[in-house]
């Protein structure tokens, strides 16, 4: 009997891209529910909605905003599926990502009908990413307000919760108490076959005018957008000093100039543009490279090159390119924050440091540079840990599919 099976997701695939074929390899029906910026998957018809109304977004109070553009998604993915319930179709389940409200209202429309939520980071008041930059705290009560309004939508989806599914540990552990008994920890996946190690590897940057090869003294360093939530503060300010220790160093940035997370700095402009502005003729810009966003393969090829990755981030969402770098055998030294401390143990598969002390920062590095074939074993290691836990073809998807089965049981 042919199962189906409803994805709800506002960049569909997001999270589902290897979900969605492997379901569809044993048979299931998937049918998906996405956004204006969906991407549509070979065999998966995909229903766009527009969240917007027509006469624009109605004046509300600033608190109640985000919850407004909630609310509008919401209706317009039930609007959606509306009109494919009455065109026949009938799911099986419901796979979606509730952080931008398209499930709040889903159980009206499919009371009886399963839902399998993404909870990926639920909206802390304190002990996260709030609060946690001194740099950047503001103790004004109207912005702790806010946030405490922003969750709302999280926690009525955590109310409708038939089953949670958690990347990690610790983003699991944002979840009150109550409905963590109602979720599973298993990671999206990480393709260890594909992403891994090669002896051959060679990094061609034309836009910078640089190559490099396994061995030349070079640090990465990714984030989606360069910004502080992902440390970029941080990194940069341990530049002038790694430069005065390894004169010969090299280092490649890769990441936007927009805001993911956080603020714009003071000012307007890119956190790249303070930064630079802020650290001025103490860092020799020559040996260090702004390559924007960069396709995948190129990324990959950073990681098999580098001899040292950086990955800085305050307690919030893993970034999947940490675990990328390791797969692919980079030596990586992070911030000893939770997140990061939930993959990689100091001196075992990785190095950590303090996410505040740039000094501490460059000096681990420099030594790390000094004598990089010191540190193969933790190269390896940290290559172990991705295929051993997060493995997408033999251990994340058969947990995803036996989820999946258990749901619809």
């Amino acid at each position: 009997m042919t199962r189906t099976i409803l994805f709800v997701h506002q960049n569909f695939p997001g999270q589902y891209r290897h979900l969605v074929p492997a379901l569809q390899r044993r048979g299931d029906r998937v049918v998906a529910i996405g956004g204006p910026t969906s991407r549509p998957l070979p065999g998966v018809p995909l229903h766009r909605y527009d969240a917007l109304p027509a006469g624009g977004v109605p004046p509300c109070h600033p608190w109640a905003a985000d919850f407004q553009t909630k609310v509008l998604r919401a209706e317009a993915v039930a609007r959606c599926l509306e009109t494919l319930l009455q065109e026949g179709l009938r799911p099986d389940l419901v796979i979606g990502h509730p952080g931008w409200g398209e499930l709040l209202v889903v159980k009206d429309l499919l009371p009886d009908v399963p839902v399998l939520h993404q909870v990926e980071f639920i909206y802390q008041l304190q002990g996260a990413d709030v609060g946690f930059d001194p740099e950047f705290a503001d103790a004004d009560w109207r912005l702790r307000a806010r946030l405490r309004l922003r969750r709302a939508p999280q926690l009525l989806a955590l109310q409708d919760l038939d089953w949670g599914l958690a990347p990690t540990p610790w983003q699991a552990s944002t979840v009150p108490v109550p409905f963590r008994q109602r979720l599973s920890v298993i990671h999206e996946g990480i393709d260890t076959a594909a992403i891994a190690p090669q002896g051959s590897a060679q990094l061609q940057l034309q836009r910078a005018g640089v190559s490099f090869a396994p061995g030349d003294e070079l640090v990465s360093f990714v984030a989606r957008n360069l910004e502080p939530y992902r440390g970029f503060h941080t990194f940069m300010r341990m530049l002038p000093l790694l430069q005065r220790l390894r004169p010969k160093a090299q280092v490649v940035i890769v990441g936007g100039d927009g805001v993911s997370y956080g603020a714009a700095p003071p000012g307007g402009g890119s956190w790249k543009e303070a930064m630079l502005r802020e650290l001025g003729d103490a860092l020799d810009r020559r040996r260090v490279h702004f390559v924007g966003r960069v396709p995948h393969p190129v990324l990959h090829e950073l990681f098999r090159v580098t001899a040292c990755h950086v990955y800085l981030t305050v307690p919030f969402v893993l970034s999947w390119s940490l675990l990328e770098a390791m797969s692919c055998g980079a030596l990586v030294i992070g911030s000893a924050t939770a997140p990061v401390q939930d993959v990689i143990t100091d001196g075992h598969n990785g190095l950590l440091v303090d996410f505040f002390d740039h000094r501490a920062l460059a000096e681990r590095l420099a030594a790390v540079l000094a004598e990089a074939s010191s540190h193969d074993g933790l190269r390896r290691e940290a290559r172990r840990t991705v295929v051993e836990r997060f493995d997408l073809t033999r251990v994340c998807l058969p947990r995803q599919l036996e989820l999946v089965d258990r749901l619809m049981a």
